[in-house]
């Protein structure tokens, strides 16, 4: 019988060694699996990842609608890339951009009753794939996972901010 090949205990290991779980890949993984399984589970519906987070972001959102900047930071995501989805999403009849009460620079973006009717059937489809996600971790110990999830994607929040922009 062949000895079992003996590893150094994980702490003894440089944070990024091949033979370590690290971080960046693991959160990567993870990210891509489940917005791939969402994207393939909403397909009929003509609605992406993205769009849904546009929808249940304006739906838990004011009830007169968000600014472009404030689904921005809501979705942490660049503006360009918002304001490309919203194009596609005012095109499809999702949403609608009103101009702003006060600010004659910004508009309201509102969800539209067909944006509403899709998030509605994405959103089930959403609580089945979380749940079957989440069966992975014992019950006992979901919510403290799920925390856990928060602090480290607000120390990457975090680490995003304070780091230099490079110019030029």
């Amino acid at each position: 019988m062949a000895a079992a090949k003996k590893t150094p205990a994980s702490s003894a290991l440089a944070i990024d060694a091949p033979e370590r779980r690290r971080l960046p890949p693991l959160l990567r993984r993870a990210w891509y699996g489940l917005n791939q399984a969402f994207r393939r589970r909403i397909a009929h519906l003509e609605i992406t990842p993205d769009q849904f987070t546009v929808l249940r972001t304006l739906l838990e959102g004011d009830p007169l609608g968000l600014t472009q900047r404030e689904l921005t930071q809501h979705m942490t995501s660049d503006p360009n890339t918002v304001a490309s989805l919203l194009q596609r999403m005012a095109e499809a009849g999702l949403v609608e951009r009103k101009a702003h009460e006060k600010d004659k620079r910004a508009h309201r973006i509102t969800l539209l009753e067909t944006g509403r009717a899709k998030y509605e059937a994405a959103r089930a489809l959403a609580i089945e794939l979380q749940s079957e996600i989440l069966a992975v971790v014992p019950a006992s110990r979901r919510e403290q996972f799920l925390e856990e999830l928060a602090l480290v994607a607000d120390a990457c929040k975090n680490a995003a901010e304070q780091s230099p922009r490079k110019t030029g």
